[in-house]
């Protein structure tokens, strides 16, 4: 059964960063395609990054050069270090994987129940 539980959410000014980590079991990270999402009060989920089995990465154009998606085999984790934060990052953080490659669109099977990050400014 395949599971995803995100850590590493928290409160940060502007400026600030954080790490966020999804660690998964019953399957391997590195099999999956991955994807990290975020969906602030009252706005629809939105894809934030994607990583393919091949390791390819894929970045909404909002956190380009500010956001890094990686994964750990060793570790099984999947991981979103976040720098530059803005107040308009502040929301739920959910990570998802499926055996399709659905990039940044909100159509994985697997998703975890999300941590909350919020940016003051």
């Amino acid at each position: 059964q395949v599971q995803l539980v995100e850590s590493g959410g928290g409160s940060v000014q502007s400026g600030g960063s954080l790490r966020l980590s999804c660690a998964a079991s019953g399957y391997a990270v590195s099999s999956y395609y991955m994807g990290w999402f975020r969906q602030a009060p009252g706005k629809e989920r939105e894809g934030v990054a994607a990583i393919d089995i091949w390791g390819t990465t894929t970045y909404a154009d909002s956190v380009k050069g500010r956001f890094t998606i990686s994964r750990d085999g060793a570790k099984n984790t999947l991981y979103l270090q976040m720098t530059s934060l803005k107040s308009e990052d502040t929301a739920m953080y959910y990570c998802a994987a499926d055996r399709v490659n659905w990039l940044l669109l909100p159509s994985y099977i697997y998703w975890g129940q999300g941590t909350q990050v919020t940016v003051s400014s």
